[in-house]
């Protein structure tokens, strides 16, 4: 399967560029680089000056796929252990930005 828009949630996401857009936490907001590792309930991010661990729960995440395009997506979405979101069935939803 192709990493698209509409199937980011379904496909690795080690390796794509993130940005934190919004964040219960205010010191992770604008928060970018690129993801690392991930468990169930956080993404380990690689910034240019350190890494971070940020929860994924009442976050809104950019993703930068790898031809450029920019996707929204709300961290809640992709709680869930990494092997078994990628199996998931998820709803359709608008992902564009």
């Amino acid at each position: 399967m192709n990493l698209t828009p509409e199937s980011l949630a379904r496909h690795e996401l080690i390796g794509l560029e993130v940005n934190v857009e919004a964040s219960s936490d205010p010191g992770q907001i604008g928060l970018s680089g690129q993801v690392v590792d991930e468990t169930r309930n956080t993404f380990l991010l690689e910034t240019e000056r350190k890494v971070v661990r940020f929860a994924k729960k009442n976050t809104s995440l950019v993703f930068t796929l790898p031809g450029g395009q920019k996707v929204r997506i709300c961290g809640s979405v992709l709680i869930s252990q990494p092997e078994n979101r990628i199996s998931k069935r998820m709803q359709k939803t608008r992902w564009k930005l």
